[in-house]
């Protein structure tokens, strides 16, 4: 039995299965101090049997890196209490077993690259828009690192020539693209979230522009054929649909891949980081 941990910084997901994409049990607990949450996860998983592995998919920014001793680590996050746990090495102490351990946006690419026809494509991107924007991003079936994981949602875009005065609200860069399309700079901007806007508000072909520049961006750069947009944010009605006509647009059709080149929403929905866990567990 494989297990999976979707550690995120609001609720872990745990889940139990034979295989990633058969999930037999699950269980969502609170996001609270370290010794607290993991304690509370580990003895959710004793309490379903002996496992043969675990997959952490985590939020970051954390240690890939299996030569460093600081693998399995978060690092600088805003989470309080968080910086510095090792979350990869409690699991491995407490339940005996092997742990793979990848950012949440690798594990969900993962499942979402799973998730496909073998023939149908070698590599994917995945972005969540959410809280934050992350990316991860899967060439022939591995995900991409190099001295750390893939940052995508810190791209400095261009700016809309509706949208000069908003300084944005990354307290690292300002105006990146999470500092000026993630959900918390929605609010700050417009005061509610892009679904609660009107369908006619200017934010929606705002955020779009900026999502477009990072799916054209990934498409140039990486000729990944998909590209799937994840994440609270992207349940807005209408928001996929203007995307895909700015990252048209930004195109102009110059790409040579861009005729079979698409962006689409998840295919295994709101479980694409926990199966991407379980994938992770079944690697391990």
């Amino acid at each position: 039995m494989l297990g999976g941990i979707e550690a995120g910084g609001t609720k872990f997901v745990l889940a139990v299965g034979a295989s990633p994409y058969e999930i037999a049990a699950r269980h969502v607990i609170p996001t609270r101090d370290p010794a607290t949450t993991l304690a509370d996860a580990a003895d959710w998983f004793e309490r379903q049997g002996r496992l043969s592995a675990l997959g952490i998919a985590s939020f970051g920014p954390v240690v890939l890196d299996r030569a460093s001793p600081r693998w399995g680590q978060i690092t600088t996050t805003p989470k309080p209490g968080w910086s510095g746990c090792s979350l990869a090495g409690f699991f491995e102490r407490r339940l005996q077993v092997p742990v793979g351990f990848e950012t949440d946006v690798n594990a969900a690419a993962l499942a979402e690259f799973g998730a496909r026809e073998s023939g149908e494509n070698n590599s994917l991107a995945y972005v969540t828009v959410g809280t934050g924007i992350g990316g991860g991003l899967v060439i022939g079936g591995v995900p991409v690192h190099g001295v750390a994981h893939p940052e995508m949602g810190h791209m400095i875009p261009r700016r809309h020539p509706g949208d000069r005065v908003f300084d944005g609200v990354c307290p690292h860069h300002g105006d990146c693209l999470e500092g000026l399309a993630s959900g918390p700079a929605i609010t700050a901007r417009w005061g509610m979230s892009l679904s609660e806007l009107p369908s006619n508000h200017a934010a929606h072909e705002i955020v779009a522009f900026y999502l477009a520049q990072l799916c054209h961006t990934l498409f140039a750069m990486t000729a990944v054929p998909i590209i799937v947009l994840g994440g609270g944010v992207m349940q807005t009605d209408g928001l996929l649909g203007r995307v895909r006509q700015h990252a048209s647009l930004l195109d102009r059709g110059y790409l040579p891949g861009s005729h079979c080149q698409r962006i689409e929403t998840p295919k295994l929905g709101e479980d694409s980081g926990i199966t991407g866990a379980l994938i992770l567990a079944r690697n391990a």
